[in-house]
């Protein structure tokens, strides 16, 4: 059970989950359950808890995950939260419209044509018949799906109904939006339409996004729930809740194919405040305002104690983690568009074979921009370990541009190959730095131009 309060302090919360639990009677033949409803006589039963005491609040406006595995119980609560459910025990407040895409065609009926069901399911969410012709046209241009908004449901592929369900919830003007996985189905195209929508939607409306998709959730959301088993493992920030639930989710996989025991850490041991007052004191000696350097990155030393979250099977430790320049040495600052050094050592616990080191670079969402390993240049190279050996490896490569804000390093062991290996050591956030200046406008980085030119022929 977990009752942290999740989302901004206020005293009028958009949706307020209070002990929430959901449990349903499994009867060992039908007949049980038949002769219960005939007489009302309690019959061999066994209790299914799919929510159990889920508690947390969600501030007006905010954009919140829940992750969890398939059976986790996160259907369950959006249908509760949706109110087309009702919890066995607690309570569910929601103070606004709700429209909710749950599953793929809820609220369609199959014999009805598309253009049909838009009535349909904009009546439910509230419009009226005339509200809904007016935005019609809309819709359709929308969902995309030409002369099939006329035929039965029951003939649409499965992105094609998602298409139009997801363009009547766009347009009922809901204060929560709750989307279920909907954008796994459907081509590229679709999807990003549908995240220029949500993202524009952010900026008045509550968002409530599951999905599967790590990148997503971190990319959108501020906040997530983890759900295990029908009680809330975790909750917090997007990006510790899903580094937790992916380090956890490898953790099993590993367990279930190999046996392998990985440890994971779930509660993270970073202190973002000590973090930044010291990157704050340090950053004021290190800007010099006139070194000319357009796009100035500050380094921070690595320290183990101000490191995030990390997981692993224990066979080898991260020891330092370090941001060089070209020549391999220490720098306060660093520039985007220079040639740089990343070095991360790594000691043995106990006999390894075929180690693997590699990174990434996350952004302040916890996005992954890029990273590497050293499995392709040394697959058939003797990169066994023994017991207290020492591995240092080494990633030179030119730094991109970089829009201003703070950035981690994860830095990793493991030992195996690209395609079958354990993880021994994961440190997420274990090397900060910085972009101090604000040198690009648009993208997650920038590159470093090598000329820009224009040419103008004059006509006769």
């Amino acid at each position: 059970m977990s009752s942290e309060r999740l989302g901004p302090r206020t005293d009028d919360p958009i949706i307020r989950v209070d002990g929430v639990g959901k449990s349903y009677r499994m009867y060992e033949k039908p007949s049980h359950r038949l002769w219960q409803a005939l007489i009302g006589r309690e019959t061999e039963h066994r209790e299914f808890h799919a929510l159990r005491d889920v508690s947390f609040q969600i501030g007006r406006g905010e954009t919140v995950g829940i992750i969890g595995r398939n059976g986790s119980g996160k259907s369950t609560l959006l249908q509760i939260i949706a109110g087309t459910l009702k919890p066995t025990t607690g309570t569910c407040q929601v103070n606004g419209k709700v429209a909710a895409l749950l599953e793929l065609g809820s609220g369609f009926n199959p014999d009805f044509t598309g253009r049909e069901n838009v009535y349909l399911n904009g009546a439910i969410l509230g419009l009226t018949r005339a509200q809904i012709e007016d935005r019609m046209q809309a819709i359709l241009d929308f969902a995309d799906i030409g002369e099939f908004i006329d035929q039965p449901v029951r003939s649409y592929s499965s992105g094609m109904a998602v298409r139009l369900a997801f363009a009547v919830i766009a347009h009922v003007d809901a204060d929560i939006l709750i989307v279920d996985e909907a954008l796994s189905v459907g081509d590229a195209f679709f999807s990003q339409k549908c995240m220029r929508f949500l993202r524009n939607f952010q900026k008045h409306g509550t968002l409530l996004f599951v999905s599967h998709d790590a990148v997503a959730v971190t990319n959108l959301c501020s906040r997530a729930v983890w759900l295990e088993e029908g009680v809330i493992r975790m909750q917090g920030s997007a990006r510790a809740v899903v580094e937790a639930y992916m380090a956890q989710q490898h953790a099993r996989g590993r367990a279930d194919a190999t046996g392998d025991v990985i440890r994971v850490d779930i509660a993270p041991t970073e202190n973002p405040n000590s973090r930044q007052d010291a990157a704050e004191a340090d950053l004021r000696k290190k800007m010099w305002d006139d070194l000319g350097i357009s796009n100035r990155l500050a380094v921070f030393e690595f320290d183990p104690e101000l490191a995030g979250a990390q997981f692993g099977a224990g066979g080898a430790k991260i020891v330092d983690v370090a941001l060089l320049d070209a020549e391999g040495k220490a720098a306060p600052l660093l520039s985007g568009g220079e040639l740089v050094n990343l070095r991360i050592k790594v000691r043995a616990n106990q006999p390894l074979e075929s180690a693997i080191v590699g990174f990434y670079v996350k952004d302040r969402l916890g996005q992954r921009l890029f990273g590497d390993n050293t499995y392709l240049v040394y697959r058939d190279a003797d990169t066994s370990m023994a017991a207290g050996d020492i591995l240092e490896a080494n990633f030179r490569f030119r730094m991109p541009i970089l829009p201003s804000g703070s950035y981690m390093i994860d830095a990793a062991v493991a030992s195996g190959s690209q395609e079958d290996h354990t993880q021994q050591h994961w440190l997420h956030d274990a090397l900060e730095f910085r972009a101090i200046d604000e040198t690009m406008r648009h993208g997650l980085v920038g590159i470093p131009m090598a000329a820009i030119e224009i040419t103008r022929t004059h006509g006769r």
